[in-house]
């Protein structure tokens, strides 16, 4: 049987509401012919353009998430976003622990740990993010770095969670304009500590079935390898998806792959 394949994108603090709108009509629109039985399309948009995205034409057949979410329900913590308002948009996806929350906005594990239970605890599917940073790979401790992210970002979670659970391998120093993705041999030996890492967590069946993902730099030259190495159950990929017609390039071509595989 073919396995799911898993894409999507980010797109930061990029689109308005109105080009949210636009770029999910179009990329609804053209990967239409594409049994969603073989794809899981997500989409994660800026807060202010969850709702009108949620009522797009598209909505049910591209999974919505939200770029980050409050551990609390409610409070006097001003500029977040609690679970029970993202419930409100209809969004089933929640991103937790980007690198840029990490080493901009300074999250540490412990909080992406308490945003994962929050969003399990709310029936959202949270995608953490994992990944080393250029110094941590220079001092040759990315698999100790990858192996505790995952440890005390998943603490206190049952295998029976795990169903609802996705990773997201993302190198720090792969993100971004000035990013290099990064080798496939590299990737794949990440994401075999990874998915040891999670047979440890989990077990071997659970652990085996959460899906993980590379983000870092992909594009048209490179997603068609990355997606054929070991592991790697999908891509999230960032400014080269956020046009709706290269990106649906991008995914037809992945998907043609897979099912030749």
């Amino acid at each position: 049987m073919q396995k799911k394949l898993y894409i999507g994108t980010n797109t930061k603090m990029y689109k308005t509401i109105r080009q949210t709108v636009a770029f999910l009509d179009e990329l609804g629109s053209l990967t239409r012919d594409i049994d969603r039985n073989l794809l899981e399309l997500f989409v994660i948009p800026s807060y202010t353009a969850l709702d009108a995205a949620a009522r797009t034409a598209q909505a049910q057949a591209i999974t919505l998430g939200a770029q980050n979410m409050s551990w609390e329900d409610e409070g006097q913590f001003t500029g977040e976003v609690s679970p029970l308002m993202l419930e409100e948009t209809g969004v089933r996806l929640v991103c937790i622990g980007h690198s840029e929350r990490r080493h901009i906005f300074g999250e540490d594990d412990e909080v992406e740990n308490k945003k994962v239970l929050a969003a399990l605890r709310h029936h959202f599917t949270p995608l953490l993010c994992v990944g080393e940073t250029a110094s941590q790979k220079e001092l040759g401790i990315q698999n100790e770095v990858l192996r505790s992210q995952l440890k005390v970002g998943l603490h206190d979670t049952s295998p029976e969670q795990a169903r609802h659970i996705w990773i997201a391998y993302e190198p720090v120093w792969a993100i971004g304009v000035g990013g290099t993705p990064a080798g496939v041999m590299y990737a794949s030996r990440m994401y075999t500590v990874i998915r040891q890492t999670l047979r440890e967590i989990y077990g071997g069946e659970a652990g085996d079935r959460i899906p993980i993902l590379y983000g870092g730099s992909v594009n048209n030259m490179n997603a068609r390898e990355l997606i054929q190495a070991p592991d790697i159950d999908g891509l999230f990929i960032g400014r080269s998806a956020w046009d709706a017609d290269n990106f649906s390039r991008i995914i037809h071509d992945l998907v043609d792959i897979c099912l030749i595989k």
